[in-house]
C-alpha cells in the first residue's frame, strides 16, 4: 500500500537544495555544526532529535534518528523514556494553553 510519506525520499534529501544551493549549503553547513561533539555528545543529540522528531511528527525524522540512536550506541529502553519525555512536554504545552481558554471564559462570562 502506499503512503504519503515514501521512505525511500529520505534518500533524496540532499536533493532539496537543487533550486536554492547556496540556502541548501547554509542549512546543511548548519545542521552539521548542530551535530557536531560538543558540550553534548553525539548520541546526547541524537536522543533530543529523536524525542523532538516525536514531538514534530515526523516520520522521516523518526526513521532517521531510531537508526541515528541505534548506530551512536542507544539502547530501545533509553529511545522510549526520550519519547515520552517529548510526550510530557508536548501534552503540558497543551494543557497550559488552557488557561487561555479559561481567562476567555470568565471575561465572556463577566
Amino acid at each position: 500500500m502506499d503512503t504519503y510519506y515514501n521512505p525511500a525520499d529520505l534518500g533524496k534529501f540532499g536533493e532539496i537544495g537543487s533550486e536554492a544551493p547556496e540556502m541548501a549549503k547554509k542549512f546543511f553547513d548548519y545542521y552539521a555544526s548542530v551535530f557536531a561533539e560538543g558540550e553534548l555528545t553525539a548520541r546526547e543529540k541524537a536522543l533530543i532529535a529523536l524525542a523532538v522528531a516525536h514531538a514534530v511528527q515526523c516520520p522521516y525524522c523518526i526513521d532517521a534518528y531510531t537508526s541515528t540512536c541505534l548506530e551512536k550506541g542507544s539502547n530501545q529502553a533509553e529511545m522510549t523514556e526520550a519519547v515520552h519525555v517529548a510526550c510530557a512536554i508536548r501534552g503540558g504545552a497543551s494543557l497550559v494553553h488552557g488557561v487561555q481558554m479559561m481567562k476567555n471564559c470568565q471575561k465572556i462570562s463577566m
